[in-house]
Parts: C-alpha cells; structure tokens; sequence
C-alpha cells in the first residue's frame, strides 16, 4: 500500500543521513575502549563475595 511505502521511503532516508564510519576503525575503537575498562568488568575479574552488589546473603532453612 502507499503508506506502508511512504514509511519504507522515510526509513531508508533516515538510514542514508547516519553516518558511516569504516569497521577496521570501530573495531580499534572497541578493542581500546575494552584494554581501558577491563579492569572494571566483573566478568573478566572476580568479585569478591562481600562486596558483590547481587550477591543474596543464604541461611540455613533448618534454623
């Protein structure tokens, strides 16, 4: 149908006004950006018990 054309014609506008950068430059940007902040990612360091934010204190359920 005509609108659901006139909405195909305006996504593909907005897709050819986004800037394009080149993969070999993101993928640089992204292996910098990850070296800086591989120190903070819990999934690469441990994360000690106490000062874990999810981590849910148990009890005995027999008590």
């Amino acid at each position: 149908t005509v609108s659901t054309l006139q909405c195909l014609v305006e996504q593909l506008k907005l897709e050819a006004g986004t800037e394009r950068i080149k993969v070999s430059q993101t993928t640089a940007e992204l292996q910098q950006y990850c070296t800086q902040n591989a120190c903070k990612e819990a999934l690469l360091v441990s994360v000690l018990a106490g000062s874990n934010p999810f981590w849910e204190p148990r009890s005995c359920a027999l008590l």
